[in-house]
């Protein structure tokens, strides 16, 4: 048995923002993660020389501060660097043909004006102008602000002449983002592209996506001189800097500890169990960085209330995704090869349809090192579209799982063969996932993206639990899923543990 303050299950970007500022204000905590290799879903793996990301691949906001991208906060937080590549470009082959799109305020206004004419730039440009007041107002409380207790009053207080002069926009911010374009824009194009950057951020369409997430997309990519930023070592360079924020300041990361139950006391969590026995006290607090659903196995029965239990069970999940993998010769290739490409085979089909949307990066057109040399490495995925249903119960050792893998996976050898039409010849590594290979590495439940909870109709679960020292942060939480989402919930369970002098303290030396 060996003790600590605070015990983190799961190493994902959210554990580790939580558990790396918990060892910043001087906590006591150790990280325990199932899987051999730190990161969640954002972990990096390596294959005869090539660095593969694992999941996310679109990065904005990391590579200067003071940022409103909660990560960076967090990086500032524990004094960790994460050099960063600029670029501002990714190519998207549409229904209505391709074209490069770019962030900034002015370039998709001349897409549109190639598309669709006049009508469509002006009603871009009104929700633009709609749009502006409203980001301000989303990043106008920085989430490093936020805790869950009444001491908020205190760390939000020190933001109250902005919220104020904001005031008038946060209700606006609170309901789907649908409701702010429906009055202003009829083109169908842009509500499809709308529709396709709502899915990017959430896995649902506007009609699902909180206006606020959408608000603070608006206000980082639609602005003068704007840059998006790939991390120098891909994703694995991010769960890096949080490892080495979280030992540097004395917390622990423990790998290969799968967590079998959550230790419960007097109604109180106090530690856990791991697979092998071996169990970790804290007296402080617990906190789960697994997804809702897996949270609540881990949890002994009878220790939180049947109505708690079954409101969690019930919570909508995401699809899960396909994903490839491939290191591949580069000899040849096309000198104008982009980082990113975003394919969408049918429009009317709806933006999560199976198979429907296909993501391609290719970052070692920017990162040299991610692969050896005259090689590129290759990341292909279906995100957040891909059923669990159709692979439920299949054996991963039988023929009929080798034949689903292939025909499930033809759709992004489809997509990758517009931008490199003889990609299948020049292959050395290659590797299909699947939703049981996302259920199975990142103990996902049902492999599933995270909580499909569409804004008009619910509210994403907080972090706290009817177990007294149970506290819960992730995907499966507010503010939501994505990247800088979880870096913030991670964040305001670490200010919560933390005394309110000690959150006041880490304010003022980051913001």
């Amino acid at each position: 048995m060996s003790n600590t303050e605070v015990v983190v299950i799961g190493s994902g970007i959210g554990g580790l923002s939580c558990a790396a500022i918990l060892a910043r204000y001087g906590i006591n905590v150790t990280v325990v993660e199932s899987h051999s290799i730190a990161g969640g879903a954002a972990h990096s793996f390596e294959r005869n020389g090539y660095q593969f990301d694992s999941g996310p691949s679109l990065y904005s906001g990391l590579s200067y501060t003071p940022s409103p991208n909660p990560l960076r906060q967090v990086l500032d937080a524990i004094g960790e660097k994460l050099p960063c590549i600029q670029y501002d470009t990714w190519g998207c082959y549409l229904p209505e043909g391709y074209f490069d799109a770019r962030v900034g305020v002015d370039q998709f206004c001349e897409v549109l004006q190639k598309l669709r004419g006049d009508k469509a730039v002006a009603e871009w440009r009104r929700l633009q102008e709609i749009m502006a007041p409203l980001g301000k107002s989303a990043i106008a409380l920085p989430p490093a602000a936020l805790r869950y207790d009444l001491g908020a009053v205190l760390t939000v207080g020190k933001f109250a002449p902005s919220l104020l002069q904001h005031a008038a926009n946060v209700i606006k911010l609170t309901g789907p983002f649908s409701r702010i374009i429906d009055d202003v824009i009829t083109d169908s194009f842009i509500r499809n592209w709308l529709d396709l950057l709502c899915f990017l951020l959430s896995g649902l369409p506007a009609n699902g996506t909180i206006a606020a997430e959408v608000a603070f997309m608006f206000a980082d990519w639609y602005r003068p001189n704007v840059k998006l930023d790939y991390p120098i070592g891909g994703s694995g360079a991010i769960v890096d800097a949080l490892v080495r924020g979280l030992t540097k300041h004395g917390g622990k990361l423990v790998l290969n500890a799968h967590v079998e139950q959550v230790l419960v006391e007097n109604n109180r969590a106090v530690g856990v169990k791991l697979r092998n026995g071996q169990e970790i006290r804290a007296n402080k607090a617990v906190v789960s960085n697994a997804s809702v659903w897996d949270t609540l196995k881990l949890i002994p029965e009878g220790a939180v209330p049947k109505r708690y239990v079954e409101q969690q069970q019930a919570i909508p999940e995401c699809d899960s995704f396909m994903h490839l993998h491939l290191g591949i010769d580069a000899m040849g290739l096309r000198k104008d090869l982009g980082i990113h490409y975003i394919v969408v085979n049918d429009w009317d089909k709806g933006i999560t349809a199976p198979q429907n949307l296909v993501l391609i990066s290719i970052p070692s057109v920017l990162d040299p090192s991610l692969a050896p040399e005259g090689k590129h490495v290759i990341h292909v995925y279906t995100p957040g579209n891909e059923p669990f249903s159709i692979w439920q119960g299949i054996d991963r050792n039988i023929k009929e799982y080798a034949l689903l893998k292939k025909e499930r996976a033809e759709v992004m050898w489809q997509a990758l063969e517009r931008i490199i039409p003889d990609i299948r010849d020049r292959c050395e590594v290659t590797l299909v996932g699947t939703p049981l290979t996302h259920a199975r590495f990142l103990r996902r439940h049902r492999g599933s993206y995270g909580p499909a909870i569409v804004a008009s109709k619910g509210l994403f679960p907080g972090a706290t639990t009817p177990l007294s020292g149970l506290l819960c942060c992730g995907d499966s939480t507010f503010p939501g899923i994505g990247l800088p989402a979880v870096a913030a919930s991670g964040m305001m369970v670490a200010n919560t543990i933390a005394s309110v002098r000690q959150h006041l303290q880490l304010l003022n030396a980051i913001v």
